[in-house]
This record gives structure tokens, C-alpha cells and sequence, in this order.
């Protein structure tokens, strides 16, 4: 990739993307959602080949799962576009105005940051996803997905760049550009190009994510790999515990947002770990302490679950916990209070998402203020962690940093803000 020509290219795409009106920009995304439409079965063909080879190279199925397609996935993608389109410009917005002791009129309003880069893995839905927002908000952007979904990327922004040219001059073709070849010198180059790039992106495993941290040279919001918690408190109801942990380990074990660690009180270790072993029906990889080892154990002896599957228990090792598995493996530890919950948590986890189960108010707004998380549930499962979920429609990610966007991204994350001031002559 020739990295100056291609961010010239973007630089001029969000130049002029920057001075569109929100009907241009909208109409703009209605032509690509119809295109993509149009161009449904190649994608999904495209999908079904990057699948079969990942299979072939022995990637696990929880890790597929997060790169397939179908209609219904698709489906979703299109709904995510028109809720982007049905959301308020923010380019333009005032946030705040106010008249400076000289008479000056101040403003601060929001803006686009300009040409916008992000390195991802597998989610062929993030090319769509990181388009529409990077458009709604008057920015370029410039994909680099990995190798494993290359068909899927190429075919959907094809459909992406037929989508804007039948926009007419609505259309911003130079507002997108896809890393193709899939060569790690393109990362390097997206990595060092300071002046070029305003803000990069990584999204996908701690690996992905740190190696971005760590050697870039140009600003990065960092988005989470996901250690995920759940704590069962002494006042939890024991249903809905066994059916928010189900969900949170096994919706889609895989996603960021799964959880990796289960935290049990020691009060009712005895009658949750055993009602929770039975709901997972050996499907899931338990890594037990001491305590909760001989619990699970009996329990699941008991029920001739272990008979059938006898790799469903094992006893965890110190490194199991702040572990991300991305699979049917959950590391379980007993905990002796809501304190020591949090204590644990903030030292295990990745910033994500964090959730407890309880009954008690106090509990639950001690955990709430305490833990060091974008997000913090109180019985509700931390699958929700979404942009779709939490009404952003698409997501660039999850930001688990503090600084500038934390927690889902949606249209705003991608904007900055610059102060407008108005006088009549004024002089220092």
C-alpha cells in the first residue's frame, strides 16, 4: 500500500465529506444499504469461502462463529445503517456558547477528526459498521481487516463503493479505502503515519490490541479485549444468577463481552455452583478453585454430567484468571465478600464490562462505584455491551481507556470539537 496516496486520497474524501449536509450524507447510506442488499448473495458466497477456510485451518468454532454470515446477521447489518441514518447529525452541534469579558462570542462546536484508520479481526460487520459512522460524521476511513475474512471485506465494499457512486454528488467515493493484500507492512505503515491518519482504531484480541498500543505513533482510542466478570453476591437470586451467567458465557462466547470469570459468594456457593452446573448440561469448560471444585464436582457426578463429559471440569490454575478464553471455558472462584469481589475485579480485568447479581441495593451500588469498568451491570447480562444495544445503532467498538470515548462508540466517538469566537475588533 502506497500510504501517501491513499491518505491524500481520504484527506481530500473527508475535505469534502466535512462540508456535506446531513440529507447529503443520509442519502448517501441509503444508496449503499441498497447496494449492499443488491449484493447480498455475493457476500454471503464471498462469507461462506473466508468460513471454509478458517475451518480448514483448524480456528475454533467460537472464533467462526464471530466471522460467519447469514441472512439474519445481514439483515441486522442493513437494520444498523438505518438507524444510523435515522440518528442526529452531530457535525455542527453546539455543545457549548457562552461571551467572553471582552465582548467576544465563544463556541464550541463539534467536528469531524478527519481520516480515521481501523485494524480489526474476522466481523466482516465492522467494515459496515465502521463505514456508516465514519460517514455520518463527516469522516474518511481506512479499513485494514485480517486476512481471514479478506473475501467477505472486498465484496462488501465493493457493494460500499457502487453504493456511493449511485449517490451522485451525494457520493464521497475517496471516503473509504480497504488494505486488500492483507501484508503486515500495510499495519506498520497505518502504525507510523503521523500527519497522515488522526486517529486509528484496533479492534479484536489483546494481541491485535496491544501490539497497536504499544507501536503507534499517531493517537489511539483503545478499544477492549474483553475480561469479563460476573459475581453472584449472597443475596442473589439463584435463577436469575444461573440464567444471567448462562447468557453472558454462552450467547456468543466469542464476543468481547462474554464473560471469562465467574465470582461466587461463599454463602451460596452451595446451592448456586450446583443448580448452575446442571443449566450448562456439560457445555461448558468449568476451571474451579478449591472451593468450588468439590461443589461443581459432586454436582455434576451426581446429574451423570461429568460421565458424559468428563473434560467439563478442571481444576484452574492462578493464570486462568484475567484470562480472555473467547470459548466455552469459564474460570470460577469462590469470593468471601462484595469488597473483596471488587478487589479482584479490578486487578483481573480489561476495563469492559462487569456485572453483579444481587438483591441487596447497597451491594449493588458499592460494586457499581467501586469497579473500574466502561460498564457496570447490576442483574443484567454483559452481552448487552453493544452499540445496537445501547441504541447506537453501529459501534466502532468498545473503548475501555478513559480518555476522549469510553464504553460503545457510536457517532460521536468519532467527532472532536474546535472553538468558533466572534469580536467586533477586540485586541490583547
Amino acid at each position: 500500500m502506497d500510504i501517501d496516496a491513499v491518505c491524500q486520497k481520504l484527506r481530500a474524501g473527508a475535505d469534502k465529506l466535512a462540508m456535506h449536509t446531513a440529507a447529503q450524507k443520509n442519502h448517501a447510506l441509503e444508496c449503499v444499504k441498497e447496494a449492499l442488499l443488491q449484493s447480498r448473495d455475493l457476500i454471503l458466497s464471498a462469507n461462506a469461502r473466508d468460513v471454509e477456510a478458517s475451518r480448514e485451518a483448524g480456528v475454533s468454532e467460537a472464533l467462526v462463529e464471530r466471522l460467519a454470515l447469514d441472512v439474519k446477521k445481514f439483515t441486522s447489518i442493513l437494520q444498523a445503517i438505518d438507524v444510523v441514518i435515522g440518528q442526529n447529525d452531530p457535525i455542527g452541534e453546539e455543545i457549548a456558547g457562552w461571551k467572553a469579558p471582552k465582548g467576544m462570542q465563544i463556541r464550541q462546536v463539534r467536528v469531524p477528526l478527519g481520516v480515521v484508520g481501523i485494524i480489526y479481526e474476522s466481523r466482516p460487520n465492522v467494515t459496515v459498521d465502521a463505514f456508516a459512522l465514519a460517514y455520518k460524521s463527516g469522516n474518511a476511513i481506512l479499513l485494514r481487516g485480517s486476512s481471514s475474512a479478506v473475501n467477505s471485506n472486498k465484496a462488501i465494499v465493493a457493494a460500499i463503493a457502487h453504493g456511493l457512486s449511485q449517490a451522485g454528488s451525494d457520493g464521497v467515493r475517496d471516503a473509504i479505502y480497504l488494505c486488500e493484500d492483507g501484508n503486515h507492512e500495510d499495519v506498520d505503515q497505518m502504525l507510523a503515519a503521523v500527519g497522515k491518519i488522526d486517529v486509528l482504531l484496533p479492534r479484536g484480541s489483546s494481541r491485535l490490541i496491544n501490539a497497536v498500543v504499544e507501536k503507534a505513533r499517531v493517537p489511539v482510542i483503545q478499544t477492549g479485549a474483553g475480561v469479563c466478570h460476573l459475581y453472584v453476591d449472597d443475596d442473589a437470586d439463584i435463577s436469575m444468577a444461573v440464567n444471567l451467567t448462562r447468557n453472558s458465557k454462552m450467547q456468543r462466547p466469542g464476543a468481547c463481552n462474554a464473560i471469562e470469570t465467574l465470582l461466587v459468594s461463599k454463602r451460596i456457593a452451595g446451592e448456586f455452583l450446583p443448580a448452575l452446573a446442571r443449566a450448562l448440561e456439560g457445555r461448558v469448560r468449568l476451571l474451579a478453585d478449591e472451593i468450588s471444585y468439590p461443589l461443581l464436582f459432586e454436582a455434576l457426578r451426581k446429574s451423570g454430567i461429568l460421565d458424559q463429559n468428563g473434560e467439563c471440569l478442571d481444576r484452574a490454575s492462578k493464570d486462568d484468571f484475567g484470562f480472555e478464553f473467547l470459548d466455552f471455558t469459564l474460570a470460577v472462584k469462590c469470593i468471601g465478600s462484595v469488597e473483596e469481589a471488587v478487589e479482584f475485579i479490578n486487578a483481573h480485568n480489561t476495563k469492559h464490562s462487569e456485572c453483579i447479581v444481587t438483591n441487596n441495593r447497597w451491594n449493588a451500588r458499592y460494586f457499581q462505584s467501586r469497579v473500574d469498568a466502561a460498564c457496570v451491570y447490576v442483574n443484567a447480562s454483559t452481552r448487552f455491551t453493544d452499540g445496537g444495544e445501547f441504541g447506537f445503532g453501529a459501534e466502532l467498538g468498545i473503548s475501555t481507556q478513559k480518555l476522549h470515548a469510553r464504553g460503545p462508540m457510536g457517532i460521536t466517538a468519532l467527532t472532536t470539537t474546535k472553538f468558533l469566537i466572534d469580536g467586533d475588533g477586540q485586541v490583547r
